[in-house]
């Protein structure tokens, strides 16, 4: 339920703050005053796009801010799934700043407009006047049926089934047209997978086989070198680990004498082993390094291989040449197993198809059972709103193929004489009966589902006298069940008010005032008689007043 609502630089609202009453808030005032400017705040709030320019000084931000008590009314789990705390009251808050940019709050944590709108939507349904033409829409009437059968779980049991049959027939196109596609390179990619697969590639080998070309294309350089160290390290007399050998067992033998000597002499011995290493590997290289023409050919003859091969399949090196071949693998095996894996996902369309089928014919009998006491409840409200002949006729026809909503396509009827075969409503209805038809239907929604706050805008359009008295006994008796905002132009309507707002302009900005019992009598005399007030009007007004407040009491 609405408590409060403020309104900071909103277009001809400077800044405004309103408290809400539990009952029926009524709010009147003159054409242009700014009453559709509540609305547009309002919705705002609630998460609709800003369309257009909605900061009136554009110095500073739009800040639209509402307290609503959120107790009793089932949304728990929705604000778990949304990551905030229940908190009763919950203050929603939407900022716009000068460069149109807009921010949302649900307490203190920021969330995204669709978030905003997820949770607007549970608790305020504002019906305003164009919200007349969804009744050209088979979304609202299928809707309408779904809230009289209480069809929320079995509803998302069906879409959730009804979007797993789109994913998996989207998976079986993708399939078929995967295995359409492969067969036609068949023939090349088992050629190209068998030639692969001959070629045996290991990963890494291009970078060794050319490493060891290299070398052995240097043979003899490599063995002259190769030899030359051997020599310079091993000969007899002159070679330098002869000769620092001797030079290590002379300095070891003065080490008592000459301190510093046997320090040299444990560092030549570090030399003397290494360089006896470098020898050992030197033999070592000697024998492995064989310039022998067959090896060479052998290594030139891999590496042309695996050239040739990245060239052809157009890879930069052995890596992508590499990752190509077990993409031709993995096609080739789709094709092999495409038969296989395309009966698996025709069977699971099929199964989901009849699991859809099935549970879009559970929503179809739910729908059937309440049509006939949906007709009832609008033939008899229209007949006390002064539509006494009034038919109304809800058709269902059962589709061949599913939709996000069931198979049903749902058709309003309706005509206001008895003579006259009901057509579509949208059609044939007039305004007022337009509205007459909304009222009765948005009274007997809500009825059956939770919802905290209902705002009519002028859903009194085209009505008058005693059929509006009717109306407005309607919308008050909606009161006793939930928290009805009426903006309305007659005052028979605006007398069943449990509080009275006029929104009236003053230096060109729009404001609010709470009307107490003389002001009520003035603004409802002024509905009666026009902007000259006379006695006689207010003793209407009187009357009005007076007879609501003998019903309360």
């Amino acid at each position: 339920m609405l408590q409060h609502l403020s309104i900071d630089n909103y277009l001809l609202i400077d800044r405004l703050e309103i408290d809400w009453d539990r009952g029926l808030n009524i709010i009147t005032g003159e054409t242009g005053a700014g009453k559709s400017i509540l609305l547009g705040a309002l919705g705002l709030l609630l998460g609709s796009k800003n369309e257009g320019a909605a900061i009136k000084d554009t110095s500073r931000n739009c800040i639209i801010e509402a307290a609503f008590d959120i107790e009793g009314y089932g949304l728990e789990e929705l604000f778990a799934d949304s990551d905030l705390d229940f908190e009763s009251p919950c203050t929603i808050r939407r900022i716009i700043t000068p460069a149109g940019k807009s921010r949302a709050f649900v307490g203190d944590v920021p969330v995204q407009l669709s978030t905003l709108r997820q949770i607007g939507t549970r608790l305020i349904d504002i019906h305003s006047q164009h919200q007349n033409l969804v009744l050209a829409s088979e979304e609202f009437r299928t809707r309408v049926l779904d809230i009289l059968a209480g069809n929320d779980g079995l509803l998302a049991e069906y879409r959730t089934l009804y979007e797993q049959l789109a994913a998996a027939r989207n998976d079986y196109r993708r399939l078929s047209d995967e295995a359409e596609s492969s067969r036609k390179d068949e023939e090349w990619l088992r050629y190209t997978v068998e030639e692969l697969r001959a070629a045996d590639l290991k990963e890494g080998e291009q970078a060794r086989t050319e490493q060891q070309l290299a070398t052995l294309e240097s043979a003899d350089a490599i063995m002259q070198a190769l030899t030359g160290l051997r020599n310079a390290l091993d000969t007899d007399e002159t070679g330098a680990l002869s000769t620092l050998t001797q030079s290590e067992r002379e300095l070891s033998h003065l080490a008592d004498r000459y301190p510093a000597g046997g320090d040299m002499a444990a560092r030549l011995r570090s030399v003397i082993e290494e360089l006896k290493d470098i020898g050992s590997t030197a033999a070592h290289e000697s024998e492995r390094i064989d310039a022998d023409p067959e090896t060479l050919q052998r290594l030139g003859d891999r590496l042309n291989t695996i050239y040739s091969l990245e060239m052809k399949h157009k890879a930069a090196d052995l890596d992508e040449l590499l990752a190509k071949a077990a993409e031709y693998e993995r096609r080739l095996a789709a094709i092999d197993n495409s038969d296989s894996a395309l009966r698996k996902a025709a069977a699971r369309v099929d199964k989901l198809q009849r699991q859809a089928e099935k549970a879009a014919a559970e929503l179809h009998r739910s729908r059937e059972a309440v049509r006939s006491s949906l007709c009832e409840n609008i033939v008899a409200t229209l007949a006390r709103l002064g539509i006494a002949d009034a038919r109304f006729v809800v058709e269902i026809e059962q589709m061949p193929s599913l939709t996000p909503s069931g198979s049903d396509r749902i058709a309003f009827l309706f005509s206001a004489n008895a003579r006259i075969e009901p057509q579509s409503i949208e059609r044939t209805a007039s305004g007022g009966e337009i509205s007459r038809v909304m009222l009765a239907l948005k009274s007997l929604l809500a009825r059956h589902s939770k919802l905290p706050t209902i705002v009519f805008d002028e859903i009194d359009t085209g009505v008058s006298g005693r059929i509006a008295d009717a109306m407005g006994e309607i919308i008050h008796s909606l009161s006793q069940t939930m928290q009805v905002i009426d903006i309305t132009h007659l005052p028979q309507v605006a007398s069943k008010g449990s509080t009275h707002m006029v929104v009236y302009k003053q230096d060109g900005r729009t404001d609010v005032r709470r009307l107490d019992r003389r002001e009520r009598v003035d603004e409802i005399a002024k509905m009666l008689s026009g902007s000259a007030i006379t006695d006689a009007a207010r003793e209407q007004a009187r009357i009005l007043l007076d007879n609501r407040e003998q019903r309360l009491f």
